[in-house]
């Protein structure tokens, strides 16, 4: 490899990484701003409010046009897995990131 074809490719590398860093910088802040909304959904789901909510849509005491997502079990459990699996992995990251420099 020559020198320009070196540099060419180092530069790219820096532009991807710097995009990616930013990217992820940018996705982690938001989701940090998240998390009170998070522990709110972690608090509703399975509590006595959550199954009066879910009682009432199974009446069809809810209005049919209303979202109502939050009320499906298998819905707020998988969010709550993925969330679980996702700071597991950023852990694993992490680590790696510090490990490696």
């Amino acid at each position: 490899m020559d020198r320009i074809q070196r540099i060419t490719e180092m530069e790219k590398a820096c532009d991807d990484v710097t995009a990616a860093i930013r990217a992820l910088s940018d996705a982690a802040a938001r989701y940090e701003k998240l998390q009170g909304s998070y522990r709110k959904l972690s608090a509703y789901y399975g509590s006595a409010r959550w199954r009066g909510d879910l009682e009432a849509d199974e009446k069809g005491l809810l209005p049919s046009e209303l979202k109502r997502g939050v009320l499906s079990e298998d819905g707020l459990y998988d969010l709550m897995t993925e969330n679980r699996e996702l700071a597991v992995r950023l852990l694993r990251l992490a680590a790696r990131m510090v490990e490696n420099g």
